[in-house]
């Protein structure tokens, strides 16, 4: 299951087009689980992005994996992969500096931010070149052009 929630009252894409992102992402990974898709402010994302990153900027999107508390079978919860947040104005801004289409931007940060809920990285230059090959060929099943391009 993929929840929205939306706590901010910017012009974003419906739930339905983002829930339907994430889920071709797990499809793709042949991965189920349940992820929460939080669209916040540049507050919220400084905030996170200060606490979490020590970053004190706003940011385009966090991931944040769930984990498993210690000594608790893996079967005691559903399967919970954690949490996405993406910040409107940023990725609405990159759209536009970038000269991307902001649904094609919004499709790749959503893509982008499960990959990372499922372990994907792009810290080194090797996982960086996995993580945008998945990338790539996930968005142009979901009809969007190559982000890196």
């Amino acid at each position: 299951m993929i929840e929205i929630q939306r706590a901010t009252d910017a012009s974003t894409p419906d739930d339905t087009t983002l829930t339907g992102w994430a889920e071709r992402v797990l499809q793709a990974c042949k991965t189920k689980g349940d992820i929460t898709l939080r669209l916040v402010d540049s507050d919220e994302s400084q905030t996170l992005n200060r606490e979490y990153r020590d970053k004190d900027k706003p940011t385009n999107v966090l991931s944040f994996p769930f984990d498993m508390p210690e000594g608790l079978p893996a079967d005691a919860m559903p399967a919970l992969l954690g949490d996405i947040v993406v910040c409107t104005a940023v990725v609405e801004r990159e759209a536009v500096e970038q000269h991307k289409q902001a649904e094609a931007h919004w499709a790749h940060m959503v893509v982008h931010g499960v990959l990372h809920l499922l372990g994907h990285d792009h810290i080194d230059d090797q996982d960086a070149m996995q993580m945008e090959a998945l990338e790539i060929d996930i968005l142009q099943g979901l009809g969007f052009a190559n982000p890196y391009e």
